[in-house]
C-alpha cells in the first residue's frame, strides 16, 4: 500500500474508531470479471426536492407502500467497482468530504475490499453531480486516485466545464456548476471524452440517457457472457421512478427529457430482463426490472 497523508489519517482515525458498517458488498463474479458495489453512504433530501410538481397524495401512497414517510427521503449511493484482469474501473467517484455528512463514504468500502486508491486504473463518469463527483479530490485538495485515467462524455464534459454554465443554470444549482468546474479543472489532460455508443474500455460501451443532466450517460458492461447496464441516475428512485416514471422529478435538469429517457430505459431493461445497477437504489443497487401493467418494479437480486 501506498502510504499517502490520506492513507496516515485514516489509519490513525480507525485506530480510535469502532466498526459500525458493512460498506462493500460483493455482487457479481463471472467470466474473470468481478464487479462489486460499494455504499458511499447515503443523501438526506427533501421530499419537495426529489419529488418536484408530483400530486403529493398519490406520491404519498406510492412511498408508504416502501415504507417511507415524512419530508425526507435517504436514497442510498452505490459506487460501481469492476475489476477485469489488469483494469481496476471505477464508476463514478462518490460525495467526497464536502457535499453531506452522510455520504462519502467510498474509501472505507474500497479499504474493506482491500483496494488501495493507487490500484484504480480508470474512473468512468455517469455525470457531474455532487454525490457522483465531488469524491474526486481528496480532503487536501490532491486526486484521490492519483493513477488512474478518466473517462466522461463529451457533452457532459463540455457542459460543465462551459464558463457560462454558473451563469446560466438554475440558482440552486450554482453551487453544482463551480464545485464541478474546479474539480474538473484538476485532471488536465488525464481525461477522456467519448460519445454515445462508444465502447471506450474494453467491454464498456456508452448508452446516452441525457435529461438528468445534459450530457449523463448510462454504461452497458460485459460480465462474462452477461451485459449489465450501470444507469446512474436516469433512473432515480426504486419507488416513484418506477411506478410513475412519466412524473417530472425536480432532481433532473431537463425533467421532460428525463422522463422520456427514464420510460424509454426502463421498457428496455424490462424487455431484455438485463441485470443493472442503480446509484440510489436499494440493496446495493443491482437487480432487475419488472414490468407490471402500465408501470415498473424494481426487484433486487436476491428478493
Amino acid at each position: 500500500m501506498h502510504i499517502t497523508r490520506r492513507t496516515f489519517l485514516t489509519s490513525t482515525a480507525a485506530s480510535f474508531l469502532t466498526p459500525q458498517l458493512t460498506w462493500a458488498q460483493t455482487t457479481l463474479d463471472a467470466g474473470g470479471t468481478r464487479l462489486d458495489t460499494l455504499s458511499d453512504g447515503n443523501l438526506v433530501l427533501p421530499k419537495s426536492f426529489s419529488l418536484g410538481d408530483a400530486p403529493m397524495e398519490e406520491a404519498d401512497q406510492i412511498l408508504a407502500k416502501y415504507g417511507i414517510s415524512g419530508e425526507t427521503l435517504e436514497p442510498d449511493c452505490n459506487v460501481t467497482l469492476l475489476r477485469n484482469g489488469d483494469r481496476t474501473v471505477l464508476f463514478d467517484v462518490g460525495a467526497g468530504p464536502d457535499f453531506m455528512p452522510s455520504a462519502g463514504k467510498l474509501m472505507d468500502a474500497l479499504d474493506e475490499l482491500g483496494v488501495d486508491p493507487y490500484d484504480i486504473t480508470d474512473v468512468v463518469f455517469t455525470h457531474a453531480h455532487p454525490d457522483h463527483l465531488w469524491g474526486l479530490l481528496d480532503d487536501f485538495g490532491d486526486l484521490t486516485f492519483p493513477d488512474a485515467a478518466y473517462h466522461m462524455g463529451r457533452a457532459e464534459w463540455d457542459y460543465w466545464t462551459d464558463p457560462n454554465t454558473v451563469s446560466t443554470i438554475e440558482a440552486a444549482r450554482q453551487v453544482f456548476a463551480v464545485g464541478a468546474a474546479s474539480r474538473l479543472a484538476e485532471l488536465g489532460d488525464r481525461i477522456n471524452l467519448f460519445n454515445d455508443g462508444e465502447e471506450f474500455l474494453g467491454g464498456i460501451a456508452a448508452r446516452a440517457t441525457f435529461g438528468h443532466t445534459p450530457g449523463h450517460m448510462a454504461f452497458e458492461v460485459q460480465l462474462g457472457d452477461e451485459p449489465v447496464m450501470i444507469v446512474g441516475d436516469s433512473i432515480l428512485n426504486h419507488h416513484v421512478a418506477f411506478e410513475r416514471p412519466e412524473w417530472l422529478s425536480g432532481s433532473d435538469q431537463d425533467a421532460p427529457m428525463a422522463a422520456q429517457t427514464r420510460i424509454s430505459l426502463l421498457d428496455q431493461l424490462a424487455h431484455s430482463q438485463m441485470r443493472m445497477v442503480g446509484f440510489h437504489l436499494p440493496d446495493g443497487g443491482l437487480g432487475r426490472v419488472e414490468k407490471r401493467d402500465d408501470s415498473y418494479r424494481f426487484v433486487a437480486d436476491g428478493a
